[in-house]
Parts: C-alpha cells; structure tokens; sequence
C-alpha cells in the first residue's frame, strides 16, 4: 500500500488574478483586492486523481485547512500529523513534512508554488532526502520543475510512479519580480517521479523576436482591444505598439486611427474584464521550456476575459523548436477542454506554425 503525505498552502496563489504576481507578505492586500482562495479546488482536483487511481492509498495530512478538511471531503480517512497554530505559515508546511519523513511517506504531495516547494525539499534534505516530492501547481510562480503540469496529473503521478529522478527546486524573488526583474536562483534539488506529466524549468531567455513585433504591429485593426500578456516576447510587441508596458503583467491597449490607446497596465483580471471592448483578442507566448499558454504567471486573464476574446499566440523559432506542445491550466476545466487541439502560432511577419495544446 501505497503511503502520501499531503501538505496544502491555502493561500498560494491568491495574488495571482489580482495582478499581485505572488502572495509572499501580500496576503492581506490580496484579500482587500478580492482575492479568494485557489489552492484548495486545486487539492480537491489532485486528491480525486489520486483516489480514482489507487482508492486503497493511505493518506498522511496536515491539519485542518492544510489537508486534513480537502482530504476528508475527497472520501479519504486521513491519518492527521500536525496541526497549525491559527494562521498558516511556511513552518506548519515544514512541521508537516518532517513528521511525514518521520513517518515513512513513499511521497510528499504538496500543494502551492515554488516557495512552498522551497519548504518542502529543505525539509525532506534535513530529514530523508531520498523521500521523493511533488508539487500540484497553485502558485503564481512556477518556474521549478517538481510540479505535475495539472492537479489531476499530479494524483495520477503520486499513485502510479514507479522511479523518481532529480530536479530542479527554483524561486525567485518577488518584490524585484513586481517591479518588472526576473531574478530566479536554484535553492536545490529533490527527488521527484518520473512522468511524462511533469513540467520542466522555465527559461528565462529567448529568441529575437523583432520581425514578429513588426509583423503584429502592422496588422493592429482599429477599434479592436489587445490584451497583450506578459514576456519579453510581448514585452517587444508593447514596444513596437509604442507603449511601455508591464514585463511581468497583463496590459489592455485599443487600438485607433491615430495609433493606440493603453486602457489597462498590470491589470487585475477584474480590471482587464471591464475594460474589452467588441472585439477583443488575447495575445500571449507559451513560456519556455514548459509550453504553457495560460495558467502560469499570468492568472489575470481569467476564464472570463479568455471567454470574451479571440486568442493569438506568440513565440520565437527557437522557443517552438524547445517545446514541441502547449498546455493550458485555466483552473477551468471545461474551458481548458474547449482551448485543446491544433492551434496556431505566430513566429514571424507572416510565418505561422501549427501546434497542439495538449
């Protein structure tokens, strides 16, 4: 029988659809925003994963809103570890996982973003670094390669692996992310399972991209609204529309007889929704090395806005030639059905390639 420990950052990517780019120190800003909880349908998700693929699993949890309340409503009987002390913090998900290494967990599912998985492979280093970990992607940043592309991946993953391999655990730091700077550094590595399912590392470079901001550039039709996504390949594009606009963020531009208009820079997704107009249409570049459209680092274009608007994406050569498929991971799973298939991708003035979401 097969043992998981299972540890939920409640609060992990809660800053995501409010433009916050991470919750780090920012959880009650992201409150006053109205920002609401995204990481526990995503661990009810993992669980129903994992229960359809061995319902005899035995679950080890962290109290409370940490796992213990997901798992029961999942159907499962927990055996209860630790509890927290009011509210949670990075330490309740270090206590967690030790008294699973304490335990003898095959696995540690966790549930949250890359600082989340910087607590949980510190932890298992200290006390059993042969413990494998996973990660059920919940953050707004995601740039380590321990996480399944999708919750329900992950619990397919946890019940059925049969070896591990080890990879990267990355983070970066917020407040130069919120400013516009990428500064990601490897914080270690951990034994992790092996599946097809996995995402990799994201990239932090890219290919010139200057012939295709052109190319987009000339082809802006007046009165349409452009929500252009974050990269620096859309960060060219905002530069050839002549704005300057957010790296890291989403920004609404309208484009007019006389050129363009920017309505929104680093909205929220409340924000981009009220600001489409007739015709809208989403422009976004999977990031590198993962191949994900949406869902990663860009939670502000909500199913809503997708909803609302005509989707173009973006990329170099060099990116396409790196990934081979895209991934959506709207948190809607009738839309993320809807978004798969054959799309596609603008690499040039004019040149396009055919990709499949997957």
């Amino acid at each position: 029988m097969r043992r998981v420990g299972f540890v939920v950052n409640p609060i992990a990517g809660m800053g995501g659809r409010v433009g916050l780019k991470g919750t780090d120190g920012k959880v009650e800003e992201a409150r006053e925003r109205g920002a609401e909880q995204r990481a526990p349908e995503r661990a009810r998700e993992a669980l129903d994963g994992l229960l359809a693929a061995d319902p005899d699993v035995e679950l080890l949890v962290a109290g409370g809103e940490m796992g213990e309340t997901i798992a029961v409503d999942a159907g499962f009987e927990p055996d209860v570890c630790t509890q927290s002390s009011g509210e949670t913090s990075a330490a309740d998900t270090r206590d967690a996982v030790a008294a699973f290494a304490d335990a003898g967990v095959d696995l540690v599912l966790f549930v949250g973003g890359d600082g989340t998985a910087v607590d949980v492979a510190e932890t298992l280093d200290e006390h059993d670094d042969e413990i494998p970990m996973l990660g059920v992607p919940a953050g707004v940043k995601i740039y380590s390669s321990v996480f399944a592309v999708s919750p329900r991946a992950a619990g397919r993953i946890a019940a059925t692996f049969e070896r591990t391999e080890t990879r990267e655990v990355n983070d970066i730091d917020e407040e130069a992310y919120r400013a516009g700077e990428v500064m990601s550094e490897l914080k270690g590595l951990a034994e992790v399972p092996v599946a097809e399912e996995l995402q990799s590392s994201k990239q932090l470079s890219g290919g010139s991209v200057e012939t295709l901001a052109a190319g987009i550039a000339a082809d802006v039709e007046a009165g349409t609204t452009y929500v252009l996504g974050p990269g620096s390949t859309l960060g060219a594009i905002k530069r050839e529309l002549g704005f300057d606009g957010s790296p890291l963020g989403v920004d609404v531009w309208r484009a007019n007889e006389e050129g363009g208009e920017l309505l929104v820079r680093d909205g929220s997704a409340d924000e981009i929704e009220g600001s489409l107009g007739e015709r809208n249409v989403v422009m976004v570049s999977p990031i590198g090395g993962q191949g994900f459209v949406f869902g990663r680092g860009n939670q502000q274009l909500s199913p809503a806005v997708l909803r609302a608007s005509e989707i173009e994406i973006v990329a170099s050569r060099a990116k396409l030639d790196d990934i081979g498929v895209l991934r959506v991971d709207t948190g809607d799973g009738e839309l993320d059905e809807e978004l798969r298939g054959w799309r596609k991708v603008r690499i040039g003035r004019v040149e396009q390639r055919l990709l499949e979401i997957v």
